[in-house]
């Protein structure tokens, strides 16, 4: 994806979330405030040469030269025509002949409806040279005949804009772009889908008026975001943060409050040591158990250093069956007293999803350590990590925190300022306010592969970029380190909080709301934009395409499970205000005694980031 200040086209300029941008408090329809742009769908056109939100007066100081603009922009396109510049992955440069061959049709504003799996894609905006969304809808409506040859090098050309500009990763049931199609063809939603791959569905396609824009006309959002409950369990008592939650709840006399927050899971991982831990260090060389439960648990072994002696194939049989000799079964990894039911009105129908597959050490595809011989050590702390990933997948959420989870989401309902949950805003700029309309959780966790998982959901006017999934970590941050509630009311003030941003393989657009425009429809004889038109066809693509990949992605890369242990184990006073003492803890300098000269983390910008690998603009 392109950094937030080189958007597409037609895309407006300020933030965006989980992808998309929206102005906050604007319930569609057309724009009033000239500094943004102006009216209905040319109102993003105010700030495409923006790098920052400015004041009128600022930007008034600041005019835009537009003929060096426009002999700029015109230098460009000599270029192109030349072909002195490379096209971008998604256009086509048909010859003069063959433009001129083609018969010439009328094109019409439409709106499409689209959906999409996120997996793989850069992202939905278009890239110049990266794999989007876009791009591959560009192509297919070129391929379709939709986009005509002479306006296949460029979609400035067609007017696209997005409605929602989401994320590497992401998904969308429902999303919408508005532009200028040929649709004389009745089967031309056919003929389009034809060029696309399973990922990526159009719905429909639906005439609209000339100023129609998917993004100004937006009321609002609706997001969903799945999570494995595992995530609300609380730090492992070896960890950094454990321990210094635990110290800090004696400094400020409120040992018992955070005991009594944790109660309904202050035995889980003395049970997970007897049942699942204790086994797999029975097999493991009495010289090398101390120092693998501190590499496991501490992270601050270098393993290069401790030891390089190779493991011989007899004791890699040995280690790498392990998971073998003591499985357990999934009856005995519930640990929580009370059980989730998996019901007919689970979210998805995992009937085509892989058997669960045995836990093993042997290298993940793909992974650095393919091609190289691990030792003894390292082998150990593999059979760790996959027994102590089995009990996490056990656990079913006891409804007191569930109801924990269900308040503190609740908090997020009105209007406030996301600062805290963004990049690059502070506390007074205007645009950092949003409205969130509800966000909920589902009353039944369901059950897949023998993880729980729960459905939140979020209704929003508009989001900045990472909010929703900044939003998500603070709440399971909240609930998994016994924090008072009240404390997510402080992320609203000027206090600076490093909030990480939860994984983005289980975020999803549901879809955008257009009930504002849709009531002034009637006046120029349109057709709504309704998805619910749709609604059998959303949902098995759903089901299929992005309920089923994301977890199946995580049953084999345990997405989540890396991305909380690497926080509890990031040596760092960042997340400290999750703790009894609040945001002045994080303002300490954390002492160099714990573990001396760490070799984890130190950041948790660096945990955040792994899932967003090779992602330009992230962060």
């Amino acid at each position: 994806m392109a950094p937030p200040h080189e958007q597409g086209p037609s895309a407006p300029s300020g933030d965006y979330q989980g992808g998309e941008n929206s102005h906050p408090g604007r319930g569609g329809g057309r724009s009033n405030s000239r500094g943004r742009g102006g009216r209905g769908g040319r109102g993003e056109r105010g700030g495409r040469n923006r790098k920052k939100e400015l004041g009128r007066a600022e930007w008034s100081r600041n005019p835009v030269d537009k003929r060096l603009r426009n002999e700029r922009n015109q230098a460009k396109r000599r270029k192109t025509e030349n072909g002195d510049e490379e096209l971008p992955v998604y256009a086509t440069k048909f010859s003069k002949e063959e433009i001129e061959a083609q018969e010439k049709k009328p094109k019409r504003k439409v709106a499409v409806m689209i959906g999409y799996s996120g997996s793989g894609y850069k992202g939905m905006q278009l890239n110049h040279h990266e794999k989007t969304i876009e791009g591959d809808l560009f192509a297919a409506f070129v391929a379709a005949g939709a986009i005509s040859k002479a306006n296949a090098d460029d979609p400035k050309k067609s007017s696209l804009i997005r409605c929602a500009r989401t994320d590497k990763g992401v998904h969308a049931a429902g999303n919408l772009i508005s532009l200028k199609l040929i649709i004389e063809d009745s089967n031309i939603v056919a003929k389009i889908n034809e060029k696309l791959g399973p990922q990526i569905r159009v719905w429909g396609i639906e005439r609209t008026n000339g100023s129609f824009s998917a993004y100004q006309f937006c009321d609002s959002r609706i997001y969903e975001y799945l999570i494995p409950t595992h995530c609300f369990l609380p730090p492992h008592p070896r960890s950094f943060l454990a321990k210094k939650l635990e110290e800090l709840a004696g400094d400020e006399n409120d040992l018992g409050g955070y005991h009594e927050r944790q109660e309904e899971v202050a035995d889980f991982w003395s049970q997970t040591e007897e049942k699942y831990m204790k086994p797999v260090l029975h097999e493991i060389d009495p010289s090398l158990r101390d120092l693998a439960l501190r590499a496991f648990y501490e992270h601050d072994i270098d393993l290069g250093e401790k030891t390089s002696t190779t493991v011989n194939s007899d004791q890699k049989e040995s280690i790498s069956n392990l998971q073998l000799q003591h499985d357990v079964s999934s009856e005995s990894a519930d640990l929580s007293p009370m059980r989730a039911e998996d019901k007919s009105n689970s979210v998805a129908d995992t009937s085509k999803l892989p058997e669960k597959e045995k836990l093993d050490t042997n290298p993940i595809e793909g992974s650095k350590e393919i091609g190289k011989e691990l030792t003894p050590l390292e082998l150990a702390i593999r059979s760790l990590k996959a027994a102590q990933i089995k009990a996490k997948k056990g656990y079913r959420i006891h409804p007191d925190r569930l109801a924990r989870v269900s308040s503190s989401l609740s908090r997020f309902a009105g209007s406030h300022k996301y600062h805290n949950y963004t990049v690059d805003k502070g506390f007074k700029d205007p645009s950092a306010t949003r409205i969130i309309k509800s966000f909920v959780v589902g009353e039944t966790p369901i059950i897949i592969n023998n993880t729980e998982w729960l459905s939140l959901k979020v209704h929003g006017q508009s989001f900045m970029m990472h909010q929703i999934r900044k939003m998500v970590s603070m709440v399971a941050l909240l609930v998994r380190c016994g924090c008072h509630e009240g404390r997510l009311q402080d992320s609203y003030t000027a206090e600076r909080f490093s909030i990480p941003k939860a994984p983005s393989l289980g975020l999803l657009l549901e879809r955008p709301v257009f009930d504002i425009y849709n009531e002034k429809l009637e006046e120029f004889g349109r057709e709504k934009i309704d998805f619910g038109r749709y609604e059998k066809e959303m949902e098995e693509f759903k089901q299929r395409e992005i309920y089923e990949r994301i977890f199946r992605e995580e049953e084999r890369d345990n997405t989540f499970h890396t991305f909380f242990s690497g926080l509890d184990n990031t040596r760092s006073a960042q997340l400290l205000y999750l703790s009894s003492t609040g945001v002045e803890a994080t303002k300490r300098e954390v002492k160099k005694d714990w573990g001396k000269e760490p070799m984890g983390k130190t950041d948790i910008a660096e945990v955040s980031s792994e899932d967003e690998a090779g992602d330009r603009d992230e962060g």
